[in-house]
């Protein structure tokens, strides 16, 4: 036999939970053609494995690389992770559809492109004329669905956007989203009520493979009403349910993730195909409007603006800043300015939200709201809520995957100033450095399998995730007892070590540890 590329003597990790193999892999046309010994089979190119594994490409179940990779189009902070493929258009938020009104305000301020697509298949377009390095897997977000039908206002959907919204799902599932996705303690996707989203999600269950996916309607006294408005709404509507980014970011219930499962386990027990994904950190990464109540965000981004400037209702605003989301206040010095969009606030990169009041001899409140106006609406926090144990418990359970909730951007990119969550770049390298070799919280073939298998199980792409004869070869092969991420949330902009080859559709994107920056990668889309 002759191959485009032999893989010799690589210890196999296949995906499906089961344990690891020594064998050679041979790749031709961009698919896995032999498995076995083959000591006798040519190569256009020769990779010595010997020492290292050779698993399945890492599929991020939770990304935001939008439009990141039309920037950055290498992803050299997820290639060198071992990702192949990035599941977009999270928490309500995608690239598609554009309406009348624009872009819902989702464009990204660094990004120096033009959005000149209108749906699903402009912005494919334009990924693959311009060329990326990893594959992206489309989710429409019903944000912007909203957006494009007008549905922006703090009040029920009218009949004839529910219809205009049911009808740009339906369209951008027949051309290859995977699924819809809701940001629900955001503005404007939380004004829709469970009753609408139901109504929204029931015809999607039509096209088989489809599911929900949503940032529930987190927040003090919520951990468990989340995950029930999420059951609620899949088995109302028959269609499968993803939770993003499970965590527990609220002080008052710490420990009680055991309490959340449960849920998980009783629908499942009642015929509901649910999931959730979570990452390895005791800091997430939001918006600074997300301590602002949504009712303030109603509408255009003007309006919300000339809410501000209101002095009657930005004290009422304010107010209900200081007490907080379910009346627990945000502890202030917890939330670290991330990004800004322009240069004119970039000195308070790397500060916190109390640095800045005390800096401005303000209230931290207020201090939000000057924030919010400054930055248009734009400026993010890395956020320290969260507890080791708590992490260490939904990254272990059997019912989760992973999702970095992270960005395929490069480190000296249109981001590079930013002080990022270090997720972008450490998430995969993370758990199986730190969570697997160094704690054995579980098996490498369970958390490959979580990274692997199980994604791919959920978006149904029944040619990736595995090593397997005739699958697609998106491999990750790296080093077990090196690799490590290196990313900090004082230094995030590092790369990951130990991943040695990546290969996206049979090309090598990551050769002896350095990006080759080929284009290998495509726009997936859902199976039919």
């Amino acid at each position: 036999m002759a191959f485009d590329t032999l893989i010799r003597n690589g210890t196999v990790i296949d995906g499906t939970g089961r344990l690891r193999y020594v064998a050679d892999v041979g790749i031709s046309r961009g698919k896995i053609e032999a498995i076995g010994r083959l000591e006798d089979a040519e190569a256009v190119r020769t990779v010595d494995a010997t020492g290292l594994v050779v698993a399945p490409g890492f599929i991020d179940m939770h990304s935001h690389s939008d439009v990141s990779l039309l920037d950055d189009p290498g992803g050299e902070s997820k290639a060198h992770q071992g990702v192949t493929t990035e599941v977009m258009g999270n928490c309500g938020y995608s690239p598609f559809p554009v309406g009348p009104r624009g872009d819902a305000g989702t464009k990204d301020p660094a990004s120096k492109f033009e959005w000149e697509w209108k749906d699903l298949d402009g912005w494919a377009n334009l990924l693959e004329s311009n060329g990326i390095s990893l594959n992206l897997a489309p989710q429409v977000g019903q944000a912007n669905i909203q957006y494009a039908a007008g549905a922006i206002e703090d009040r029920p959907a009218t009949d004839d956007e529910m219809r205009e919204m049911k009808r740009l799902a339906i369209e951008a599932v027949e051309q290859g989203a995977f699924s819809i996705s809701t940001g629900l303690s955001l503005a404007p996707s939380g004004y829709m009520s469970t009753d609408e989203l139901v109504a929204l999600c029931k015809p999607l269950s039509a096209y088989e493979g489809v599911f929900y996916v949503t940032h529930a309607r987190v927040g003090p006294g919520r951990h468990l009403s989340a995950i029930q408005e999420a059951v609620e709404i899949g088995q109302r509507a028959g269609i499968p349910v993803q939770f993003s980014h499970l965590a527990i970011g609220s002080r008052d219930v710490f420990g009680r993730g055991p309490e959340m499962l449960e849920v998980f386990e009783k629908a499942i027990a009642e015929g509901l195909d649910i999931t959730y994904d979570s990452y390895p950190y005791t800091a997430g990464q939001a918006g600074i409007n997300q301590t602002i109540p949504v009712w303030a965000q109603a509408g255009s981004f003007d309006e919300y603006m000339a809410r501000l400037r209101d002095p009657e209702t930005r004290a009422r605003i304010r107010d209900e800043v200081t007490t907080g989301i379910g009346g627990l206040p945000p502890l202030w010095e917890a939330w670290v300015i991330a990004d800004w969009p322009d240069e004119s606030g970039r000195q308070l990169i790397g500060k916190s939200v109390q640095e800045i009041a005390a800096d401005r001899e303000v209230e931290p409140a207020e201090a939000a709201l000057q924030l919010e106006e400054e930055s248009h609406g734009k400026v993010s926090a890395v956020v320290h809520n969260r507890i080791e144990s708590d992490v260490r418990y939904f990254l272990s359970h059997p019912l989760g995957m992973y999702g970095s909730d992270g960005n395929a951007i490069s480190p000296v990119g249109v981001h590079a100033d930013e002080k990022l969550h270090p997720r972008f770049y450490g998430t995969y390298p993370r758990i199986l450095g730190r969570y697997v070799r160094e704690q054995s919280l579980m098996s490498l073939e369970t958390a490959i399998n979580k990274m692997t298998g199980k994604p791919a199980d959920r978006l149904r792409l029944k040619d990736r995730g595995r090593v397997e004869k005739g699958l697609v070869a998106d491999l990750a092969i790296f080093i077990p007892d090196t690799v490590i991420d290196r990313a900090t949330f004082e230094s995030p902009h590092q790369l990951a070590e130990g991943m040695v080859h990546v290969l996206v559709n049979g090309e090598s994107v990551i050769s002896d540890g350095v990006h080759t920056q080929v284009r290998a990668g495509r726009v997936l889309r859902r199976s039919t």
